[in-house]
């Protein structure tokens, strides 16, 4: 059993001393500690949220300078494209021009060749129906 005598107030005593020792020694320091390590991370996790702030706002100036660019280069890309196809086109007509001017000339030539040899069959029926003629005949007609 429990009996109450100095030995009993003498551990309370004790109990209490150590209580006090170990809290200045120990508990307090302690403490301390880990106020400060949750300063410091408090601190950092406010540097990486700044830091990623500051990340995100970078990525969106150089996502809207790129669209940027994009849209620059698309146009000057249209833009070169119109130009290219517009000297194609002045270029096909100039050809289309020269060769309908050629088939024009050539047309000529044929229907003055065409005349020239009319001309020379109709002087010449004469002669070709007699040959025919004598031919068919047998005999000359002349």
């Amino acid at each position: 059993m429990v009996t109450i005598d100095k030995t009993l107030l003498l551990q309370i005593v004790n109990m209490i001393v150590l209580m006090v020792l170990l809290n200045r020694m120990l508990y307090k320091p302690v403490r301390q500690i880990l106020r400060e390590r949750a300063g410091k991370l408090q601190g950092m996790r406010d540097d990486v949220r700044d830091f990623e702030q500051r990340a995100a706002a970078r990525q969106q100036e150089v996502d809207a300078k790129m669209a940027e660019a994009s849209g620059k280069a698309k146009a000057a890309l249209d833009a070169a494209r119109d130009e290219a196809q517009k000297a194609g086109d002045a270029r096909l007509a100039a050809i289309k021009d020269e060769v309908e001017a050629m088939k024009e000339s050539r047309l000529a030539e044929l229907q003055s060749e065409v005349e020239t040899a009319r001309g020379t069959l109709e002087t010449r029926v004469e002669e070709f129906a007699e040959a025919v003629a004598g031919k068919i005949l047998g005999r000359s007609l002349s």
